[in-house]
């Protein structure tokens, strides 16, 4: 069985979603959970930065285009904030390319607009030796 990745630092990025979503409730514009997330990681000292761009490459060339992720946690652990009723599976594809993209191994994906907080974790398996 393969090593949980992150543990210690997806506990406590998971303990500020509860934080948030206990705090506020769902019904919120996106950007207000990500104000309050970036003092819950502030307050929990985690490492962040928000709003950072992701650049694409096409063929070893960087693109014009880019990404912006919500927060960077702990230099190497992606977030992207949601508030909507329900979430399209585009949202789930977004992340998936901010991980190629960037090559990173974790991302979380919340939802703070349904009736129950919504996150999801998902690991970016390409180019790691099985």
């Amino acid at each position: 069985m393969d090593e949980f990745l992150f543990k210690d630092e997806g506990y406590k990025i998971i303990g500020c979603f509860y934080a948030v979503y206990n705090s506020l409730g769902h019904g919120f514009l996106e950007s207000v959970y990500k104000e309050a997330l970036a003092k819950e990681f502030e307050k929990n000292n985690i490492p962040f930065v928000r709003e950072n761009k992701i650049e694409v490459y096409y063929q070893e060339e960087k693109l014009n285009k880019y990404f912006k992720a919500d927060f960077i946690c702990f230099n190497e652990i992606i977030i992207e904030v949601k508030a909507e009723k329900l979430l399209p599976k585009s949202a789930n594809d977004q992340v998936i390319n901010y991980l190629k993209a960037t090559n990173f191994k974790l991302a979380y994906l919340v939802n703070f607009g349904g009736d129950k907080l919504f996150f999801k974790r998902l690991i970016n398996y390409t180019n790691q030796s099985v």
